[in-house]
């Protein structure tokens, strides 16, 4: 049987939901924290250490294809300054919360908003107008600033008692950090970030996908996310930095894609996907050429021989070996994604 909880709580990570449950838990009430995962944003690796530390119960909520469905059709406030839905984002989490609270019988939600902390999502009429898309309103307790706002129906029944709570305001962190110390908490987090939409070049990665496909999937978003981005007019090619980013790399490979190996030295796995029809003999084999020169130990052997690297690419179950010459100046002009077409895309997006 599922375990039950007074309340859920919407716990980023940061020090604003983590208080913002522990303030809930003082007066003897159970909280569960659900952390949110979508191809944009969430460390569920990071939940057993913020439940030994923090000492905060939290389960994992994937919602990628929810979320996904609202940034292609488009969040009802817009974006920030660059492809942040924040308002809608928030709406989105609240809204799938209040639907898991018959599963938990919990009675209530927990936010770590603060009014006036951020000037897009969460000013008051802000604050305002995300209680009610979020269906939220009388389910939604802030308790870091909730003695700034009006009593909700659990501080009037009395299960939440109103003075216990705090009236935090601003983008000040004076007082979180004082109650992380009166909490006894030695590693203090920062505020919670991590979401590439909110920074320049994630964003035109995401931008560059939407406007070759109009409607990614969520594998593309995730695909999108690691390693070196490059594109060739419709062309897509993605390879990794580092091992981990293999590890990312390969988790999200489809049967379609075209899978790029160096063969016998150590370099990135790359990823071609199709966006636009097949790719032909002369495009494999430029990406090709382009990959292995991200690998120092092919490069070299060309160097010292002048012998072209051996290189595997897999699609499906189909497997061929090609020679190439590492080098970066290829036929084609593959090109990583630049912030400058997010303001072009989303003033295309306006008109």
């Amino acid at each position: 049987m599922t375990k039950k909880y007074d309340a859920l709580a919407l716990m980023s990570g940061g020090l604003d939901s983590i208080l913002a449950a522990r303030a809930v838990m003082d007066q003897g009430l159970s909280v569960l924290g659900l952390h949110f995962i979508t191809p944009f944003f969430g460390k569920p690796e990071e939940i057993p250490f913020w439940q030994e530390h923090y000492g905060i119960e939290v389960a994992p909520v994937d919602i990628s294809q929810k979320y996904v469905d609202m940034m292609l059709d488009g969040p009802s406030q817009g974006f920030g300054k660059w492809l942040n839905p924040c308002i809608d984002c928030k709406i989105v989490m609240l809204s799938h919360a209040a639907s898991l609270l018959p599963e938990y019988g919990a009675k209530f939600l927990i936010s770590g908003e603060v009014q006036g902390q951020r000037p897009m999502s969460q000013r008051a009429d802000a604050l305002n107008l995300i209680s009610k898309r979020g269906h939220v309103r009388d389910l939604l307790l802030r308790p870091l600033c909730a003695r700034n706002l009006p009593p909700t129906p659990m501080e009037e029944s009395g299960l939440v008692d109103r003075e216990r709570l705090h009236d935090i305001h601003g983008r000040g962190r004076k007082r979180q950090y004082e109650l992380a110390e009166h909490y006894g908490f030695t590693e203090i987090p920062t505020p919670a970030g991590g979401c590439c939409l909110t920074e320049a070049q994630g964003a035109a990665r995401f931008v560059k996908l939407l406007t070759h496909r109009p409607r990614p999937s969520v594998n593309d978003f995730r695909l999108v996310r690691h390693g070196r981005q490059y594109w060739a007019d419709t062309n897509w090619l993605v390879f990794g930095r580092a091992s981990a980013d293999n590890i990312q790399i390969d988790s999200c490979i489809e049967p379609t894609d075209y899978v790029i190996r160096i063969k016998d030295f150590p370099g990135p796995l790359a990823v071609g996907r199709p966006v636009v029809g097949d790719w032909d003999s002369e495009t494999i084999r430029d990406a090709a050429a382009f990959v292995s020169s991200y690998s120092g130990k092919a490069r070299k052997h060309f160097e010292a021989t002048g012998e072209p690297v051996k290189i595997t690419v897999q699609r499906g179950k189909s497997v061929e070996v090609i020679e190439v010459v590492p080098s970066r100046e290829t036929v084609l002009p593959w090109t990583e994604p630049q912030p400058e077409i997010v303001r072009e895309w989303k003033k295309a997006q306006s008109e």
